[in-house]
């Protein structure tokens, strides 16, 4: 793979990011904003494809909010919920049990749920249908081994639903924070770069656009608040250990305040939304060619 989607200087320390978001995984409903609506905007794009899936992974789950669309879009399906972070599944299944169980009486049976990491998923070849993947991608230095995981465990005709986040995301903040001692906020993989990766993976067909998204902050602090409840600071290997003292966050508040609107702070989120097909394979595991033969029309 070329390195352009993963730039060599550019490394994510995945034991933090593990710790990071099981720590928030009792906060991260409360501040989860731009999680659910990008959710619903996915939801509203299979609006337009036609599948019925027989069983649906929901990869990256968290705390499991997006259960409740997928069980109402597709009642007869199996759903399964994966996920890093224990701490994350424990919450799905603690809170979300119960009240899925009421709904989903007379449909689908409850989720089920698997700890695991998206590179090396515990699900045998080609036996999901749908995979879902909402702003996963973006906490992966490197999305190729993750994506080609999801092609090898989805059926032929299968689809990728997929966001994540691009790099516009958080540029007022990525402006205001001074970087000459690391790299202070987390890098985010191009649309074309990921589209790339995605054919590099063996899907067919992607489509996707990009969005940008705006929300609004008090001031700073809420803003580091709201990323450090969501489990969302930076986990960049490079990243320095405190701004260059007080003088450093004095620095960033002037930088920020200057782009106040209408009493509020901006954040930038660029949205990268796509989805991709499973083709059926033009070779096997061992190289040797597919073909495909068509019986013969008889004619009367």
């Amino acid at each position: 793979m070329s390195r352009m989607s993963a730039p060599a200087d550019f490394t994510l320390a995945r034991e933090l990011l593990v710790q990071r978001f099981g720590r928030a995984a009792a906060t991260y409903d409360e501040v989860a904003v731009l999680a659910r609506e990008v959710a619903r905007r996915m939801d509203e794009r299979l609006d337009y494809i036609r599948i019925e899936p027989k069983r649906i992974l929901d990869l990256g789950c968290g705390t499991g909010a997006d259960f409740e669309a997928l069980g109402k879009r597709y009642p007869k399906a199996t759903r399964i919920g994966a996920d890093f972070a224990l701490p994350m599944l424990d919450r799905a299944r603690g809170e979300r049990s119960l009240f899925g169980r009421l709904r989903s009486l007379g449909r689908n049976a409850p989720p089920s749920l698997v700890c695991a990491d998206a590179s090396t998923l515990p699900f045998a070849r080609a036996s999901l249908s749908l995979v879902w993947s909402n702003l996963l991608l973006n906490w992966l230095a490197d999305p190729l081994p993750a994506l080609r995981e999801m092609h090898r465990v989805l059926e032929t005709d299968g689809l990728l639903m997929f966001s994540s986040l691009g790099p516009d995301t958080l540029k007022e903040l990525r402006a205001a924070l001074p970087s000459t001692h690391g790299e202070r906020v987390h890098r985010f993989i191009d649309m074309h770069d990921l589209g790339d990766a995605l054919v590099q993976a063996g899907f067919s067909d992607p489509v996707m656009d990009m969005e940008v998204l705006t929300l609004t902050y008090t001031d700073l602090d809420e803003l580091l608040r709201d990323l450090r409840l969501s489990g969302s600071a930076n986990a960049s290997r490079a990243r320095p250990r405190g701004l260059a003292g007080k003088s450093g966050w004095a620095a960033a508040r002037n930088a920020l305040e200057a782009l106040r609107r209408d009493g509020r702070l901006p954040a930038t989120f660029e949205i990268v939304q796509g989805h991709a097909w499973k083709a059926q394979p033009k070779t096997t595991d061992d190289g040797r060619a597919v073909m495909q033969f068509q019986p013969r029309k008889v004619h009367g």
